[in-house]
């Protein structure tokens, strides 16, 4: 969803609709790091954040898992500081051998998909034996890409521009504790 004209997010921010509080935000965390140490079973895991967006979340959902962890990140972007995708381009690609390992790839919203399904794919071309996504937030529509869905999710949030809790407005707006959508 293409936000209004305006760049500042102090402009934006005082007319648009809070969708998830901290409190709200919290819980769905908690809850998704109960699930993934169920699903994962005690096995280790490699838990791959998703920069920039899913730091934020990342850092949340990490100190709550009880399952070992090794730490690695991936940046890759569509975006490059617009509101609208483009071709995929990659910053930073694993570091760690992915051989053989279970990868619970973690970012801040799943959308269309695109960047999204490229990362797992590329685990797995890395030879993951097995990659589980979690999304704070998951925009249910029509458009979402072929062959992508989150194995974890916090919440759902409306088919509209939304930003904070690691989401930007023109990037903007990633350290809010709260999910808001901008008005329109």
């Amino acid at each position: 969803m293409s936000p209004p004209s305006a760049r500042d997010l102090a402009d934006v921010l005082p007319g648009a609709d809070l969708v998830h509080a901290p409190a709200v935000l919290e819980a769905a965390i908690t809850h998704m790091a109960a699930a993934i140490d169920t699903a994962l079973g005690a096995r280790p895991a490699l838990f791959l954040t998703v920069m920039q967006g899913a730091l934020p979340f990342a850092g949340q959902l990490a100190t709550r898992i009880r399952t070992p962890l090794r730490f690695d990140y991936v940046h890759a972007t569509r975006y490059r500081g617009a509101t609208s995708g483009g071709e995929l381009h990659w910053i930073k690609r694993p570091s760690l051998d992915l051989a053989g390992a279970t990868v619970l790839l973690v970012d801040d919203i799943l959308d269309e998909g695109h960047t999204l399904k490229a990362i797992r794919d590329a685990c797995l071309e890395e030879g993951a034996a097995r990659v589980l996504v979690a999304v704070l937030c998951d925009k249910r529509h029509a458009r979402r890409t072929p062959g992508i869905a989150a194995d974890f999710i916090g919440v759902e949030v409306p088919d509209r521009y939304v930003f904070g809790y690691g989401m930007d407005y023109y990037e903007q707006g990633r350290n809010l504790p709260a999910i808001y959508a901008v008005d329109g």
